[in-house]
């Protein structure tokens, strides 16, 4: 357990939803399993299903079962179980949270426990949930309590704004805790690391050297199950706009004054704030939209977007977008930033990938080397944390011929113990470590980065064309390019 964690009621709003059973319950399980909670820590799971307590525990074990496969053990999961509590009831009704009050006043709490609320549901429900929380009495008032909110944080600039003004009505900014599980992966708080504790690299990472950077996060995946949710989310909502612009600030920042909370975001929101804007007569100059339709995934057929169960046969529902942008600071000018992300395509992957200047004389123009490739620094999140510099080294012999020679850096060595990245982000909500969360400010800028988009994209029709499953999206991608040398660096 980590030192100063504290023990705490951990509600989760729509327990048996897909982010619940699939990522946020699997967490916690392994946290547990691991050790790293308190003995004392409670859970109370709350869904509109007509359940009582054993048959959530059942539904909770097929999914942990399901979750870890062959590693289950069935002692551990019984420890697990034995911290929960079911409360069947609507997210609208304020009877659920009275019901609620009830559960955590039995005694077990104490005056100085602390609370977290994760809300694993639509975004729809996010109102209703902080009013009837504020109604039964879990605001600013109770001092402890902390809200888990998922993004997206609203669906355009203006409900972003809204949404915001209506958490700060009844909770404090240090109790909100705005969660993209990006920024707790291992390869972006080693970015931090990597730029500010080498005196080798934050030299030259700046205009002079670097000459373009690309942000790429491609899953072989469809929608799965949520149409419900993505058919009026979109790409540019559900990935770019929060998990690719996060990426983009880490890259770009300047080095805090302190690591602590608000010096870190300080610095991400100055990035947001030197983006160019995008003017509606340059939207597509800058960015790019698509649909995957049918195609090949490992050899296997899959159908296009529009086939999916639950899409709207008439959807104008993008699931690629690619967005090139330019950060107008001391550091950046004229840096081409390109951002991607999409479904269905060649591989899956998360990637930074950072391309350098060309030296400024080519001093072997008259011997057998014609060409001398760029450096690149690949900075890979999935499917593996690790870092890799592409540098240029004389082949073995006489001639002179040259060969990239990769400089590989794997982030763990042996058998060390990794927490993944949600892991990582539940136990700094449950230690009050901000320091990996959204700021307000920090989503309302992202927003007026990407609303002339979303905004253009409206107004120009229904129209979004497609990019077979398995291919690397749509040729429109390769047109944001500055230069005819650039191309997508699609594999680490």
């Amino acid at each position: 357990m980590r030192d100063g964690a504290e023990s705490c009621y951990f509600v989760i709003f729509g327990a048996t939803g897909n982010l619940a059973v699939h990522k946020l319950l699997p967490a916690l399980y392994h946290l547990d399993v691991a050790g790293q909670i308190t003995p004392e820590l409670r859970f109370v799971a709350i869904s509109r299903r007509d359940w009582n307590l054993v048959d959530w525990l059942e539904y909770l074990e097929l999914s942990i079962r399901e979750s870890t496969g062959d590693s289950f053990d069935a002692s551990q999961f019984g420890r697990f179980a034995e911290r929960f509590e079911f409360i069947r009831g609507d997210l609208r009704d304020g009877e659920t949270y009275r019901s609620l009050n009830t559960a955590m006043g039995s005694g077990r709490a104490g005056t100085n426990r602390q609370y977290v609320f994760y809300l694993a549901v639509h975004p729809d429900y996010y109102r209703d949930v902080i009013s009837h929380l504020n109604a039964a009495g879990f605001n600013r008032s109770s001092g402890r309590h902390r809200i888990v909110m998922e993004k997206p944080f609203g669906v355009d600039l203006e409900s972003g704004k809204s949404l915001n003004i209506q958490l700060h009505k009844y909770f404090d900014e240090d109790q909100i805790y705005r969660i993209d599980h990006y920024l707790g992966k291992e390869t972006v708080q080693n970015m931090l690391v990597f730029r500010f504790a080498n005196t080798l690299i934050e030299p030259v990472w700046n205009r002079n050297y670097i000459d373009h950077v690309q942000i790429t996060a491609a899953e072989t995946k469809g929608i799965e199950n949520r149409a419900s949710y993505y058919d009026h989310a979109g790409a540019l909502r559900d990935m770019l706009q929060n998990h690719l612009m996060q990426l983009l600030t880490i890259v770009a920042m300047e080095p805090p004054a302190t690591l602590d909370a608000d010096a870190l975001r300080d610095e991400k929101v100055k990035v947001l704030r030197s983006i160019r804007p995008v003017h509606r007569d340059d939207v597509n100059a800058h960015s790019c939209r698509a649909r995957y339709t049918e195609g090949l995934i490992d050899n296997e057929p899959v159908p296009g977007y529009l086939d999916e169960p639950g899409v709207d046969p008439d959807s104008s529902t993008e699931t690629f977008v690619a967005a090139k942008f330019y950060i107008d600071n001391w550091r950046w000018r004229d840096v081409p930033f390109y951002l991607r992300t999409g479904k269905r395509l060649g591989n899956k992957t998360s990637m930074i990938a950072i391309r350098f200047r060309h030296p400024p004389q080519q001093l072997f123009r008259e011997t057998p080397v014609e060409h001398i490739d760029t450096n690149w620094i690949l900075l890979s999140m999935l499917p593996m944390g690790c870092m890799n510099i592409e540098l240029n080294a004389k082949q073995p012999g006489l001639g002179m011929d040259t060969r990239i020679v990769p400089l590989n850096a794997a982030y763990h060595e042996g058998q060390e113990p990794s927490l993944d990245a949600y892991q990582a982000l539940l136990l700094d909500v449950i230690e009050g470590d901000r320091s990996l969360f959204i700021r307000y400010d920090e989503v309302e800028w992202a927003w007026r980065v990407v609303d002339p988009i979303l905004k253009s994209w409206t107004q120009d029709g229904d129209h979004v064309p497609g990019y077979a499953a398995g291919s690397w999206g749509p040729d429109a991608a390769h047109r944001l390019f500055d230069s005819e040398d650039h191309e997508w660096r699609n594999r680490f």
